[in-house]
């Protein structure tokens, strides 16, 4: 049977066996298979296109088996469009093939309840919207990858359906990446990189660190001194593939892998990275977000590869104790209009990010002369000098002198136009 997608289709087979006791049933394309907007194309058997075909999807396509691809599969920029594709089987769907098969949005809904329902033998890549309906995705144990495209977002993410392996993000703008492991979903995440030749890829790992071989490097247990107890269930290992800017890096924690060990004082938690050179934990430092169970870098990463949680030890406390209130409001009522901090004395720097990680103020002898926050940054980058600052969560990192020794504190600030 020939079915056609497409007005003057050169070459194309589509070949459908659909008889029940057709056990060696494929849909196969060796020619250009074309699915034209507002077409609606099926494969209810494997699919397979051939090194010699070209696939094009600006409809809607479903698949309900295997899919692999060893030609071309890609969608045009007809943004009249759905360009869909759905991977909706009732059993294990493998996807393989030796090209990279471009899909726009793609959805993932398994109707069975294997694990993985999806096996990534191949590379895929998305350019609109991954929807993780249900069905874990893996790839670290086939060879694939899932790569999610300049704007590329996705959805619907949870324990039991994300990608178990790595993803790759190219571009410009913060991403979430959606990955876990042994059925926990478990994210990190970070800000917007400088330009859209970035491309990062990160990956989480439910096991201990400590002597786990991860790229050649077998982290031990020995901590930087500002560091008290490591993370040992769960790690995750961020890569910089392409271009030379930084990011800042968040990770996530949850009381089903997080040890409770590493859940009391929740305000103590930082992000470590292993230091394969000097054979120690480094701290990087955290800000912590307990509404979200999060931490973020406080500054933008210089190195990469191996990343986990840890427990900083706790400072003593200041001399001189002073008051902070995080919020401010940049409406002229002349209340709560800059960052206030009480009974601050002494050297001190403050330096305010936005949720990406790009700084947007920074000065030395906060609150000295009208020193202080009001909402307008005064930062580099994406955000112009004296622009004034979009209601949304901020975070400040203090810097002063307490008992002769330099101490920080790190919090969320909120910041409203209304």
């Amino acid at each position: 049977m020939i079915k056609k997608i497409k007005h003057n289709i050169i070459g194309c087979f589509v070949t459908l066996l659909c008889c029940a006791n057709a056990v060696l049933a494929q849909t196969t394309n060796t020619g250009v298979l074309h699915v034209e907007s507002n077409t609606i194309f099926s494969s209810v058997s494997d699919f397979d296109n051939k090194a010699s075909a070209t696939y094009t999807n600006d409809g809607e396509a479903y698949f309900y088996a295997h899919f692999n691809n060893d030609g071309t599969v890609s969608f045009t920029n007809d943004t009249n469009g759905q360009r869909y594709t759905r991977f909706e089987g009732s059993a294990v769907q493998k996807l393989t093939g030796g090209n990279v098969s471009y899909f726009y949005d793609v959805l993932f809904n398994n109707k069975s309840d294997e694990v993985p329902a999806y096996e990534l033998h191949s590379q895929i890549s998305v350019a609109g919207e991954a929807d993780f309906a249900k069905g874990i995705v893996k790839d670290d144990d086939f060879g694939g990858l899932m790569i999610f495209e300049d704007g590329a977002t996705h959805k619907s993410v949870s324990d039991a359906s994300h990608v178990d392996g790595t993803v790759q993000k190219k571009g410009d703008d913060a991403f979430t990446y959606p990955i876990g492991d042994k059925q926990f979903y478990r994210f990190a995440a970070i800000s917007a990189p400088s330009d859209a030749n970035h491309g990062f890829s990160a990956k989480y790992f439910f096991q201990n660190p400590i002597g786990s071989t991860v790229s050649g490097e077998t982290p031990t247990g020995n901590l930087a001194s500002t560091l008290e107890v490591l993370d040992n269930a769960e790690f995750w290992t961020i890569v910089r593939d392409s271009g030379a800017g930084h990011v800042a890096l968040t990770l996530s924690y949850d009381a089903q892998t997080t040890p409770a060990s590493m859940m009391t004082q929740e305000n103590s938690l930082k992000i470590a990275r292993w230091d394969a050179t000097g054979g120690v934990w480094e701290n990087l430092g955290g800000v912590v977000d307990a509404t979200n169970n999060t931490v973020t870098t406080v500054a933008n990463l210089s190195q990469y590869g191996i990343f986990t949680l840890a427990k900083g030890k706790l400072a003593p406390s200041p001399t001189d104790e002073f008051e902070i209130f995080n919020g401010i409001s940049t409406n002229g009522d002349g209340k709560n209009d800059y960052f206030k901090i009480n009974g601050l004395k002494g050297p001190n720097n403050v330096k305010i990010f936005n949720r990406w990680g790009v700084k947007v103020f920074e000065t030395d002898n906060y609150d000295t002369n009208n020193n202080v926050f009001r909402g307008y940054s005064n930062g580099r980058a994406t955000i112009q000098s004296g622009e004034k600052l979009p209601t949304g969560t901020y975070f400040y990192v203090l810097t002063y002198q307490n008992n002769g020794q330099t101490a920080n504190k790190s919090g969320y600030l909120y910041i409203t136009t209304d």
